[in-house]
């Protein structure tokens, strides 16, 4: 029988052990609870970050604009409009003339003038009978909350824009409506070339005794003023409100057949 060699076991031996060893280093990651939490942790994380934008994000063309105060003799009119995809769903005014008879008169147009905002989707709405200065800073101011409304890199568009929305080119005349003064009609005449007014004239303007130098006085001024802001948001000319007023009125409808 032979004998087994010293040598022989101790290599066998030391084998057995190397083979445990690795063993033990090839299973241990697997219960490695840091590596096990980051490999959960990292598909939650992924998940998270894709539900991030949605959850934050808002409904295109909705929020609310108000317009700039516009000055009456009696005070201050200012609009805001609230809008939903695009439409006006709600106007209000946030300053009205207060005091005395405008406290009636208040009361009797805004509720008024808010609901015609919101039928005609623009400031082509009507004066309210016995509250003439308040209709017209009412439409002035939401003229302007509606010109925000349609500015680049605001939301959302005008809605009182035309549904063609084509731009215009060449050169064309547009005759506004005849805005009624307690001085006499004012209407507004502009010439358009490729989308911009290069002239503005009032076909119509108050006339006789002190109007005629009011007329003088204030219809240059706003043939320029429309000329260079190239919309109906141009200053009252001091000593000739009810001009001024009756101008940027007939001024008004002459841009919205050009397409604002």
């Amino acid at each position: 029988m032979r004998k087994s060699h010293p040598i022989r076991r101790v290599v066998l031996a030391t084998a057995a052990t190397v083979s445990g060893v690795v063993l033990l280093l090839t299973l241990k990651p697997a219960s490695d609870p840091a590596s096990a939490s980051a490999a959960g942790a990292a598909p939650q994380q992924t998940a998270a970050a894709q539900e991030s934008p949605q959850g934050g994000a808002q409904a295109a063309g909705s929020g609310t604009v108000t317009g700039d105060a516009a000055r009456t003799q009696y005070g201050d009119v200012q609009v805001r409009l609230t809008v939903t995809g695009g439409r006006i769903t709600r106007a209000e005014a946030v300053q009205a003339p207060k005091g005395g008879t405008s406290d009636q008169k208040t009361a009797l147009a805004v509720p008024k003038l808010n609901q015609a905002a919101v039928a005609a989707q623009s400031a082509r709405i009507d004066t309210v009978s016995g509250a003439t200065y308040t209709s017209n800073g009412y439409k002035q101011s939401l003229q302007s909350a509606l010109d925000k409304m349609k500015a680049p890199g605001s939301s959302p568009a005008s809605p009182a824009a035309p549904s063609s929305g084509a731009a215009q080119t060449g050169s064309r005349t547009l005759t506004g409506g005849a805005a009624q003064t307690p001085y006499g009609p004012v209407q507004v005449r502009i010439t358009v070339t490729d989308g911009k007014i290069t002239e503005a004239e009032a076909v119509q303007a108050p006339k006789g005794g002190t109007s005629d130098q009011k007329t003088a006085l204030a219809v240059p001024k706003l043939n320029q003023a429309a000329v260079a802001a190239q919309s109906a948001r141009i200053d009252t000319v001091s000593g000739a409100t009810y001009t001024s007023n009756g101008y940027k009125q007939s001024l008004q409808s002459a841009l919205d057949q050009a397409g604002g």
